[in-house]
């Protein structure tokens, strides 16, 4: 389970000084003064081994659930966690286009942001499958601006969620002469891509 501790003092310096803020999330809260009370300061920290053991733990009972014992491999940069998962069976974790990772990537973030109001990122992935698709897209994109550049022919992509539309925004963002924008409501969300107007 994921406790969340708590600390009260007087300042946030002295918190500080009781954790290593390096091995925790952790967040600060300052309470108003009180009538002949100064200020009182609260630290709310989870420790980032905790943070591996719940999801190890949690894609441990996935692959029970699913009859598959699943290796875990994790990897933390910058406070967000990447899992890789490793089963002789990976097509059953993945799903058709990506879904089962995708939603139990969802279920994993909403438990740990539920249990301990921390939203930390996670990006799971199974068999290189995301990265994999990542540079398909990356790949894709590029093309399709050389072939806006040449036609000066604006091109309306599919329909993708915020990741994959980040993902398009970033490439076309390398092209000096390119504009990307995204049109429409979530799920039928899509990017065009054109040449910037002078």
């Amino acid at each position: 389970m994921l406790d969340v501790k708590t600390i009260e003092g007087k300042s946030n310096e002295e918190l500080l000084e009781q954790i290593n803020v390096d091995d925790c999330h952790y967040v600060i809260e300052e309470q108003p003064a009180k009538l002949f009370k100064g200020k009182k300061f609260t630290l709310k920290y989870i420790e980032k081994k905790d943070v591996k053991s719940f999801i190890k733990e949690y894609i441990n009972n996935f692959g029970k659930s699913i009859d598959k014992k699943i290796n875990v491999e994790i990897r933390e940069n910058e406070n967000t966690y990447t899992v890789m998962l490793l089963s002789d069976d990976n097509a059953v974790i993945i799903g058709k286009d990506g879904k089962t990772l995708n939603s139990l990537q969802l279920l994993l973030h909403q438990s740990i942001n539920n249990l301990t109001g921390f939203n930390i990122r996670i990006t799971v992935d199974a068999g290189n499958y995301k990265s994999n698709k990542e540079k398909r897209l990356e790949r894709t994109v590029k093309n399709i601006c050389k072939d806006v550049l040449s036609s000066k022919i604006e091109v309306k992509l599919d329909p993708m969620n915020s990741y994959e539309r980040r993902i398009v925004h970033n490439v076309v963002s390398k092209f000096d002469k390119l504009t990307s924008k995204s049109f429409d409501e979530e799920p039928n969300r899509y990017v065009v891509i054109s040449i910037k107007e002078d």
